[in-house]
């Protein structure tokens, strides 16, 4: 289910110069938001975003099918100095029988990264890349991509980093789109984060989310595009608390 988190991370952009819209759009806004997962026509799990002052959280759980065949409990936590810029972030993966912590962290113009194997008691893989001095991370990104207000039509280049890897991302706003969730349907914007094909992550595939045309610009769908085997997984609004 990493798949699933790197499908939230569409939402790691941020403007390296901070929008005075995104500024009036604090995390507590944001609230908590609870997403189902579909993958291959399935139910596949259940997604919880919750943004509060300098503290954020993704909850990720397998389920049905899934679950059955590959069970995920999955924490992802960060902490934000303003506006928004990553301090430092944990993932807690617990995956069928494994058990990995990764941890990143700032350290002057540096993001470290340390990935451990709980259950071995060692480390897996460490790096240190150079960073702008405000870069977003997966939930940091969702409050920043919140405050570009970008046009259909327009662009912008936005430094994101995964601990391993920084570079400018390029996101595009495509076009106004009606789109039904368990929630509710709503009236979109929906945005292209072109961050996969080696950008940051290696995979070859597509991402999207389709923000609210509204003032609260509330994500409610998400959705990533891989090749075979994953292919496409969407995380549609099941439940807003924050409105």
């Amino acid at each position: 289910m990493r798949f699933v988190l790197a499908a939230v991370s569409v939402l790691v952009a941020g403007p390296w110069a901070w929008p005075a819209s995104a500024a009036s759009l604090p995390a507590e806004t944001l609230g908590k938001l609870s997403y189902d997962v579909e993958w291959r026509l399935i139910h596949a799990g259940d997604v919880v975003i919750e943004a509060k002052d300098s503290e954020a959280r993704i909850k990720i759980d397998s389920a049905g099918l899934v679950s059955t065949l590959f069970k995920v409990d999955d924490t992802y936590t960060v902490h934000y100095s303003p506006p928004f810029c990553t301090i430092d972030s944990l993932l807690d993966s617990k995956e069928g029988k494994r058990h990995r912590q990764t941890t990143v962290t700032r350290d002057r113009s540096r993001m470290v990264f340390v990935e451990r194997d709980i259950v071995k008691n060692e480390i897996l893989h460490s790096a240190q890349t150079e960073a702008p001095p405000c870069v977003h991370d997966v939930l940091g990104g969702i409050l920043t991509l919140r405050g570009l207000a970008l046009e259909p039509g327009q662009s912008g280049q936005v430094p994101m980093t995964d601990g391993r890897k920084a570079a400018q991302v390029r996101v595009d706003a495509q076009e106004r789109e009606d789109v039904s969730t368990p929630a509710g349907t709503f009236k979109t914007i929906r945005y292209e984060a072109n961050m996969m094909n080696g950008v940051i992550y290696p995979r070859k595939g597509r991402v999207f989310v389709w923000l609210t045309d509204d003032a609260k610009r509330v994500p409610v769908q998400i959705r990533l595009r891989l090749a075979f085997p994953i292919g496409t997984v969407t995380l549609q609004l099941q439940k807003d608390e924050s409105r």
